[in-house]
């Protein structure tokens, strides 16, 4: 490639990096604002279900049917426990082929919660897959119980209704390109969560909230 090509891609590229921080940014707000509203709602998170948990993700605005037909899609953060409170937030994704008649592009707001520390290194991988790497169950609306053996637990909103899907086959994954954005160099979620990240102030008030909730 020529020099003066290679002296106008410079510009190109420091501007879609801009752009990918600005919507990190804007996502991780929403995540914020989403957690503010599932702790407050009715048939939303508890206090004490979050003060339970191990880790804790949050996918403002997964579609259902968003990427190709039968295929749910959604990105956000998770947090988890260490011995200042929560760790910095790490980027992921959710992806779901399980959507059966609810197929329909709605946008749902969703919180997960893990409760057991053991599956956390999983969770923190690559690839974590609901139904062969733990169960999962909806914790509010129709199908909500207290099962001891679910270890996962997924809430859901849209339009201030319950909104749901079936979990077999949900996926969780790193979010590289958001990790990249938000630190400003490629982390994995594992290094992000135990090495004692320092918090981005793009992602502040977030680990704020989750604290003013959940406690130390």
């Amino acid at each position: 490639m020529p020099i003066t090509q290679c002296f106008l891609l410079i510009p190109l590229i420091a501007a879609s990096v801009a752009v990918a921080a600005d919507e990190t940014a804007t996502r991780v707000e929403k995540a914020a604002t989403v957690l503010t509203a599932m702790t407050r709602s009715p048939n939303g998170v508890a206090q004490k279900q979050i003060t339970q948990a191990d880790c804790i993700a949050i996918i403002p605005g997964f579609k259902k049917g968003a990427a190709v037909v039968g295929v749910g899609y959604g990105r956000g953060f998770i947090s988890c426990r260490n011995g200042n409170g929560w760790s910095a937030p790490g980027g992921i994704t959710l992806e779901s082929g399980s959507l059966g008649i609810q197929l329909g592009g709605e946008t749902i707001d969703i919180v997960i919660l893990s409760l057991d520390k053991e599956r956390r290194s999983k969770l923190l991988s690559d690839r974590f897959t609901i139904g062969s790497d733990a169960s999962a169950a909806w914790g509010n609306g129709k199908s909500a119980h207290d099962d001891p053996s679910v270890k996962i637990l997924f809430f859901g909103h849209t339009k201030g209704a319950f909104a749901g899907f079936g979990l077999d086959g949900a996926t969780l994954k790193p979010d590289d390109s958001g990790n990249k954005a938000l630190y400003g160099r490629s982390l994995s979620n594992n290094v992000i969560a135990e090495s004692g990240a320092e918090t981005p102030p793009a992602a502040q008030a977030l680990i704020d909230r989750l604290s003013q909730i959940a406690g130390k």
